[in-house]
Order: C-alpha cells, then sequence, then structure tokens
C-alpha cells in the first residue's frame, strides 16, 4: 500500500489541477502568451521534457512506456512517434480529457490516456517509465516508496524528477507563500540528492537497480533535476 502521506497528496493534487489551476495550465501547456515567470516554467519543463526523452532509445518499436503523471500529453505524444506503445495516467480528469483532445489522431489506440494513480498494478508491464514533474511534491521517503512500486513492474529504466535542495528553490517556496491561499499550489518538498541516491542504493527491492544519468534544469521559476534508475 502506499504511504499515507503519498495518498494525503495525491488528493492536493487532483483538487489543485481538477479545480484551481485549469486555466493556467491549460495556457502554460500550449502556445499562448504568457506572463516572464510562467515563461521560465514553459521554457524549463520543456527542457526538462526533451531531457528525458532523449534518455529513451531513439527507436522504441515494440517497447511498453508508462508516463507516469502524463499532464497533457506531450511526453506521450513524442515517445509514441518513435514507436512505443505509451500508457498515459495523470490523477487529474481535466489534464487527461486536454491530452487526448489534443493527441494526434493519427496515434489512436498507441497512446492509452488513464485517469488514475500512477502505481494502479493492473496497468501492467512496461520497458520504461518516465514520471515527469509528478513526484515533486513528496518527501524523499515516498519517493523511494513510489519508485520502488514502478520499478517492480518495469524491465529496463525509470527516469523521474525531483525537486532538488537548493538556495533558489527555497527562497521561490518562501514567495510561493505569500500568494492567497487559494492561488497556491500543493507545496513542492525539496530533496537532497545525497540522501536521495542513499534510500535509492539501499533500498532491498531496488536490487539490480542503479542510479544513472542525471540533469538538473534551472530556468528561472522552474528548477526540477531528472535522475534515471536503470536496470542490469
Amino acid at each position: 500500500m502506499p504511504p499515507t502521506t503519498y495518498e494525503r497528496r495525491r488528493g492536493q493534487l487532483e483538487t489543485y489541477f481538477d479545480r484551481t489551476a485549469v486555466d493556467a495550465w491549460k495556457r502554460l501547456t500550449s502556445d499562448a502568451p504568457v506572463g516572464r515567470i510562467r515563461a521560465t516554467v514553459r521554457a524549463g519543463r520543456d527542457e526538462m521534457r526533451q531531457t528525458l526523452l532523449d534518455w529513451l532509445p531513439a527507436d522504441m518499436t515494440g517497447r511498453r512506456l508508462l508516463d507516469a503523471g502524463c499532464g497533457t500529453g506531450a511526453l506521450a505524444v513524442e515517445a509514441a512517434r518513435r514507436g512505443a506503445h505509451v500508457v498515459a495516467i495523470d490523477l487529474s480528469q481535466t489534464l487527461v480529457d486536454l491530452a487526448r483532445e489534443r493527441a494526434p489522431k493519427d496515434l489512436s489506440g498507441v497512446v492509452e490516456f488513464h485517469v488514475g494513480d500512477m502505481l494502479d498494478p493492473a496497468l501492467g508491464q512496461f520497458d520504461h517509465v518516465v514520471a515527469m514533474d509528478s513526484l515533486i511534491h513528496y518527501p524523499a521517503n515516498d519517493i523511494v516508496t513510489v519508485l520502488t512500486k514502478l520499478a517492480s513492474r518495469c524491465n529496463t529504466s525509470v527516469a523521474f524528477t525531483f525537486a532538488p535542495r537548493t538556495a533558489a528553490l527555497t527562497v521561490m517556496h518562501a514567495v510561493g507563500q505569500l500568494l492567497p491561499r487559494g492561488d497556491r499550489s500543493p507545496a513542492i518538498e525539496p530533496v537532497g540528492e545525497v540522501k536521495l541516491r542513499r534510500l535509492l542504493a539501499t533500498h532491498p527491492t531496488l536490487e539490480g537497480w542503479k542510479a544513472a544519468r542525471t540533469s538538473r534544469i534551472a530556468r528561472g521559476f522552474y528548477i526540477s533535476q531528472a535522475l534515471e534508475l536503470a536496470h542490469g
């Protein structure tokens, strides 16, 4: 079972994306003009998405990929273009509806969109898992618990992002707390990379997995770090 802190935060995220921030995320994930701060977030997310895609094979024919926390589906579509069969899941009905609406018609059946929990075992087994910015709201212990469950259903690689513990991110988090409560997203949880790597390296169910590539993207108000777990 997922930890209770994971369950609680998951509910907060569902409320945020389905009710509080619908219009903001529609604009942020489109080509519509946005303000300076959101422009840096958009640029950072674009760069991070490309980084995670670069870690996947150029030819994914015959491979199955889980996009865990797919949002509006941009990464899922690009992976499908490479030949992957993609299962894209998000806890937000609103974001999944938008992803379905934006997905090219020629990829119908190649990308499966689902609303629900990324940890649902009914989703099946995968060759690769990508979780872009879907774990940044969880503390280190919850992240590791989630990764163990994802890795148990994956054969090759799990690439995910976390919020690195940096001075800049700490300041941004403090500024965010000054916003009216209704405008706040659920708090990002900065995580120390050394601690996270130690927890991953010593977890008994991750034997055979090792931390591989890493990359930090910092673009204005977007700071996120990618880490790859590779099997074998």
